[in-house]
């Protein structure tokens, strides 16, 4: 690697560091504890808590058709 493209990738290391080190953090706990209410709040929505509507469902089996 000749010494350009060496400066060039420390460089990008270093606004990749600094990009980094401007993204504000928050605890885990505050994190856990939000997310937890976001879930409670859309339980309602969830389709895997609740179920699909079965006219609007688009994996329900085909209904057959038989002539007689």
């Amino acid at each position: 690697m000749s010494s350009g493209a060496s400066m060039n990738a420390l460089q990008r290391l270093v606004e990749q560091l600094k990009l980094e080190a401007g993204v504000e953090r928050i605890k885990v706990s505050q994190a856990a504890t939000e997310l937890q209410q976001y879930c409670m709040q859309n339980a309602c929505k969830d389709a895997l808590l609740v179920g699909v509507p079965a006219g609007s469902n688009p994996f329900r089996e085909p209904r057959s058709c038989a002539l007689f």
